[in-house]
């Protein structure tokens, strides 16, 4: 009961701080620390699929070395690509599964299972949210319904603090607009064109 408790605070802390955080560089890294924290693992990271390149680039990790991180790129079709296209993925053992694309960094870094579990925006995957454990860890129906739940709130963030930059750009620029000391030439341009 203790583990379902912790659960709940860390998803009412996460839910909490994504409702005030406008930055979405601050959303993915409160994520993986409160999951990392929460299931006591090894780490946790958050990975967006690149459109362009086809990679997964990490937007934010917590208790992963920088060696691990800079590893190679992470090919979306390859690196565990079930989690992204069919739901989550959880492998209890990366030396033995052909699914792990860099099996042999997994274990230079003290990973022995990983769980994975995809971030949609609008019934789109944008990319993928993973828990690595430093033990062989079965991970339980519980653990899975969790780390998808905060992966569906961290996507929702992200979707939301995208748009927030979106339109505090564009009101930035209307005032911009509106303000002649800001504008290129100021009243001359205006009368110029009169």
């Amino acid at each position: 009961m203790k583990q379902r408790n912790m659960n709940y605070e860390t998803l009412l802390k996460v839910a909490g701080a994504i409702s005030h955080s406008k930055d979405p560089e601050e959303v993915v890294l409160l994520a993986v620390e409160s999951i990392t924290r929460a299931l006591d693992v090894k780490g946790s990271a958050v990975l967006l699929i690149n459109r362009d390149n086809k990679e997964l680039e990490v937007a934010a990790s917590f208790g992963l070395s920088d060696e691990y991180i800079n590893k190679g790129p992470l090919s979306a079709m390859k690196s565990i690509a079930e989690s992204l296209e069919q739901g989550p993925v959880a492998i209890s053992d990366v030396s033995d599964d052909p699914r792990i694309q860099y099996p042999q960094a997994a274990q230079k870094e003290g990973i022995a299972s990983i769980l994975s579990v995809p971030i949609m925006i609008g019934g789109h995957t944008i990319g993928a949210l993973r828990v690595y454990t430093a033990e062989t860890w079965e991970f339980t129906m519980e653990d899975v319904n969790f780390v998808q739940a905060v992966g569906s709130i961290t996507g929702m963030a992200i979707d939301m603090a995208r748009h927030y930059k979106g339109m505090k750009h564009s009101i930035d620029v209307l005032k911009a607009m509106r303000d002649p000391r800001k504008r290129k030439g100021g009243e001359q341009s205006m009368q110029g064109s009169a």
